[in-house]
């Protein structure tokens, strides 16, 4: 489904501006209208992020930019808590935007996209706290934009691990 809405949003609203939408995200932000959070390159090589409200007029699907931030504006990107499965996060720019992803997964797959798209194209130092690190990093195992099936990978590496202690024989 949401490799649907990601072509459906790249070739309605990014394509016809120059860019390519390399990442997106539902937020929850109202419970009558469905919102999106974006991160595509432009023709320059800039990395925006568009908030984008989808809507849809009789059977046709139309997103429309709320609003949008470049990257490199962006000073921080803060997960609330590292500990817990929360889909809460804050993007520091000149204003706080607190955000709600649809999942935990989800919220961590946009960061990560962020932080490649900035090792990518800025190369500038991008704070991200409050997130497990070996999640986020493009370098360790667990990254990948398979969402949900990231985490359940994790979980099935330390129940096996937990099985395995269970078995051994206590001296």
């Amino acid at each position: 489904m949401s490799s649907l809405v990601k072509e459906d949003l790249g070739k309605k609203l990014f394509q016809p501006l120059g860019q390519s939408l390399d990442e997106f995200i539902e937020i929850e932000c109202s419970a009558h209208d469905r919102f999106y959070l974006c991160a595509a390159v432009t023709k320059d090589e800039e990395v925006e992020i568009s908030m984008v409200k989808h809507f849809r007029i009789d059977l046709d699907e139309k997103y429309e930019i709320a609003e949008k931030w470049f990257l490199k504006d962006l000073e921080m990107i803060d997960g609330k808590e590292a500990d817990t499965d929360n889909p809460y996060f804050d993007m520091h720019f000149e204003k706080v935007y607190c955000w709600e992803a649809y999942s935990c997964a989800s919220k961590y797959a946009f960061v990560r996209t962020l932080n490649k798209l900035n090792y990518t194209y800025l190369k500038k130092d991008l704070k991200i706290v409050n997130f497990d690190i070996a999640y986020i990093n493009d370098d360790s195992i667990w990254s990948s934009n398979n969402g949900d099936c990231l985490v359940l990978m994790r979980i099935c590496f330390y129940a096996s691990n937990l099985l395995c202690l269970s078995l051994c024989p206590m001296p």
